[in-house]
């Protein structure tokens, strides 16, 4: 099959000729529908996490199965699925007290051995490797995708979607009326804004430095806007408010905007950050601000549990009532994964997806 194979630190990725194993028990091979080109990615093609290589990376996916192994329940060959990166064992301590996405085994049901290229055997990235036309995966990654929804929407629900909305409705908890802030207009944080319009949210103010980011925030619910390259948001955001927000969302994934998160919100408050703060960067708030009840709080991939949360999702994709192919920009083929990371760098899109064949 064909994968896109990072080989090193900016380094572009290159498409080669992988081989991937027959699925044993419990195992799934699907055939790539769609992937999502999303910047969790790019932050282990850049080095801001570290990974082993040759590897292929992508995480946001949907195909059809192809091929099922022994004992396998769930899904049968030319099902159509979204896959979660997160596969839950359903036996750890988190899965069994309602916290899949913390899942204790998870990185046991992946396919470390089962991915070689030239014969000698590549780590799986997220147990899934989604930048491939086949994907070998756990049983327990794989959501069933309803009757009218398309194979591209239903991988954007496979990560930024689940993130975004999941962080709001599942993390947060952000009950109708609330004051909500957003740093960072991309995928995820579009997410974020319109699962805050979801909840009833009163005022959703949307940050960040790109106008096209900005016009999309307002198409997905944002109240107000405010272009951090003009002037101060944590200032800007205070003084709309009266004091600040009750939530404040931070997807972008750096410390600095994780901190202006923090002094956004106002006593009693909470800081949620769901963008992926590279490992070396710490986090630094004022303690004293503990005292005034103020919170920060970290969201893992929208607190998910997948069989759950999946399902009522794209049923509100088909209601029309969860904006999906509004966030897809462009559209490219597996060859054209470098030009769909070059235009994320450079902030052109809301998201783009790969389409296989």
């Amino acid at each position: 099959m064909k994968a896109a194979v990072m080989y090193g630190v900016g380094q572009p990725l290159v498409i080669e000729d992988v081989q991937v194993d027959e699925p044993r028990a419990g195992e799934v091979l699907v055939k790539t529908g769609a992937s999502g080109v999303c910047h969790s990615d790019l932050h282990f093609m850049e080095g801001s996490y570290p990974t082993a290589v040759p590897i292929v990376l992508g995480h946001e996916s949907a195909g059809v199965v192809a091929k099922v192994g022994p004992g396998v329940t769930r899904v049968s060959p030319g099902d159509r699925v979204v896959i979660a990166f997160v596969a839950s064992c359903g036996n750890c301590d988190f899965c069994v007290t309602g916290k899949p996405f913390l899942c204790a085994g998870s990185a046991a049901l992946g396919r470390g051995d089962r991915l070689k290229l030239n014969g000698n055997p590549m780590p799986q990235f997220a147990n899934m490797s989604a930048f491939a036309e086949y994907q070998l995966v756990s049983e327990n990654a794989c959501v069933h995708v309803p009757d009218g929804v398309p194979l591209e929407a239903a991988a954007l629900v496979g990560c930024s979607v689940m993130t975004g909305v999941g962080a709001v409705a599942n993390t947060a908890k952000v009950p109708v009326g609330s004051t909500v802030a957003v740093i960072g207009c991309g995928g995820v944080g579009l997410n974020v804004i319109q699962g805050a319009a979801l909840a009833g949210a009163a005022r959703i103010i949307a940050v960040d430095v790109f106008e096209n980011k900005l016009a999309a925030a307002r198409e997905f619910g944002a109240t107000d806007v405010i272009d951090a390259s003009q002037e101060d948001p944590v200032g800007k955001v205070v003084g709309m408010t009266g004091g600040g927000v009750d939530f404040a969302f931070e997807a972008i994934g750096l410390a600095k905007t994780a901190e202006q998160c923090f002094h956004m919100t106002k006593a009693g408050g909470r800081a949620v950050v769901v963008g992926m703060i590279p490992i070396t960067q710490m986090v630094s708030v004022p303690g004293a601000m503990f005292l005034r009840e103020k919170g920060i709080i970290g969201s893992f991939y929208g607190s998910t549990r997948q069989t759950h949360d999946m399902p009522w999702l794209m049923e509100l994709y088909r209601q029309k009532r969860l904006k999906i192919d509004e966030l897809i920009t462009r559209r490219y083929r597996l060859s054209e994964i470098n030009e769909a990371y070059d235009a994320l760098k450079k902030g052109e899109v809301n998201r783009s997806v790969l389409l296989f064949d």
